[in-house]
């Protein structure tokens, strides 16, 4: 017998599970437009020389490519691969579109991608990201507004233990060539560092020798970037210190101080000379959102300038922010972080089947509810009533209608209440507004 299993790094969503993930984008999506973020969205799949070599050698170890098929398979390598990431699919729309599209435009993007990583938890192969951009502006304005949104979408959530973790590539850069890092070795070294809170120090310095670093620089840098549990005031007093000669990496240090400082959400950023991003393509600030109960970030961002031009022939300054909605579902899920009402029964209320001969009144029972707003599953076979209300049950329904033979001729209907298993009889005229006003109450009364 073939396997039932979803493929490796991938899930099937049941009801609850749809649910959950629902009231999240729904708040996502809410946030992001109270800061005036437009909706976009690109095709799964893209050619593939426009996903190569944009986000750095690692990236493009973790393309899902689409072998040819119909009547050109076997016609050559494959020419088109699915997206591993919503911001190069948008680099490329705004080359596209430049002409239709404002000066400064901001847009937010809801949707699946594909990696070929190697899964663990919170970590899949096929995943949501709830990214927000901002082009146009080197403003540090732009970062400000990025971090403010992502952090009211978590509060909104219900987070309140997250923190954003605060870098700049510029300091990196810095960071590592005060270690002895040659500038070549540059991006070796930001992969290797991105892993840090996965593999920890001892591997991240295996890695760092792996990728042709000096043993001597690799021990220097895991010294460099650590922040020793010190405070953000400590950590720049530090680094001001250890680069005090390099005049570049001090103003960085200063606009990274001043960023945090501009910030809505100040007294949760948190400047962390060890964050790298693993990504090429980023040029400024980056940053990630990490909760304590959580290997790993909730998300993360940054400022990259140049990836537009790679397809428009001219850099567009650029700032965004992704968050891993499976991330955030997990945290949230283990945490008991969702209002009850979420994932729990599809219908307000089941209309129970009395006889064959009652279906066509059954039927027009469920119309009427449903007219009046409310969400209704009709039971499908003539059982016994225990059996029906044994159903309900199951499946949570707070509210059962019956309407038998003596019900249809008096022009009532029976309700029952299954939490408190308590039923009366009641016209049918007043049937909508009895149930609208039970559910209510049931909202409230614990």
């Amino acid at each position: 017998m073939p396997s039932t299993q979803p493929a490796r790094g991938t899930r099937d969503f049941l009801p609850a599970d749809i649910r959950r993930r629902e009231y999240v984008i729904d708040v996502v999506r809410r946030v992001y437009e109270r800061y005036g973020f437009e909706p976009l969205e690109t095709p799964a799949f893209e050619n593939i020389e426009t996903l190569v070599g944009k986000a750095g050698d690692e990236t493009n170890k973790l393309i899902f490519k689409i072998l040819r098929r119909g009547e050109h398979e076997g016609t050559g390598p494959a020419d088109l691969a699915l997206r591993y990431d919503l911001t190069v699919p948008l680099a490329r729309v705004m080359a596209e579109y430049q002409s239709a599209l404002p000066k400064y435009f901001r847009r937010y993007q809801i949707q699946p991608v594909w990696r070929a990583d190697r899964p663990a938890r919170g970590r899949f192969r096929e995943f949501y990201q709830c990214d927000i951009d901002a082009m146009g502006s080197t403003s540090p304005i732009v970062e400000v507004e990025v971090i403010a949104a992502v952090s009211e979408v978590l509060t909104t959530l219900g987070f309140q233990d997250f923190h954003v973790r605060l870098n700049d590539r510029r300091l990196l850069s810095a960071l590592l060539a005060e270690a002895g890092v040659p500038p070549p070795l540059e991006t070796d070294a930001f992969v290797a560092l991105d892993k840090l809170d996965k593999i920890g120090p001892d591997g991240v310095s295996a890695e760092l020798i792996s990728r042709g670093i000096d043993p001597a620089a690799a021990a220097a840098c895991l010294t460099l970037f650590s922040t020793g549990g010190d405070s953000s005031e400590a950590l720049t007093a530090r680094l001001e210190a250890r680069l005090g000669h390099r005049r570049e990496a001090i103003q960085t240090v200063a606009t990274i101080r001043a960023l945090a400082e501009m910030t809505p959400a100040a007294g949760r950023v948190r400047l962390d000379p060890s964050l790298a991003r693993g990504l090429s393509y980023y040029t400024g600030a980056i940053m990630e959102i990490a909760v304590p109960d959580l290997a790993g970030s909730l998300g993360g961002g940054g400022r990259y300038d140049n990836l537009i031009g790679m397809f428009l022939g001219r850099d567009v300054p650029a700032c965004g922010f992704s968050l891993g909605l499976e991330r955030i579902i997990v945290v949230m899920t283990e945490r008991g972080m969702f209002p009850p009402a979420v994932g729990s029964a599809s219908a307000d209320v089941m209309v129970a089947l009395w006889s064959e001969a009652s279906r066509a009144d059954t039927l027009a029972l469920a119309g009427e509810l449903r007219r009046s707003g409310l969400r209704v599953d009709v039971y499908p076979d003539p059982d016994k009533p225990g059996k029906q209300f044994k159903y309900a049950s199951g499946r949570g329904y707070p509210v059962v209608v019956l309407a038998g033979d003596d019900e249809r001729n008096a022009g009532t209907v029976t309700v029952r209440n299954m939490r408190t298993s308590s039923q009366m009889t009641l016209p049918r005229a007043d049937l909508a507004a009895h149930v609208s006003r039970e559910l209510t109450r049931e909202r409230v009364e614990p």
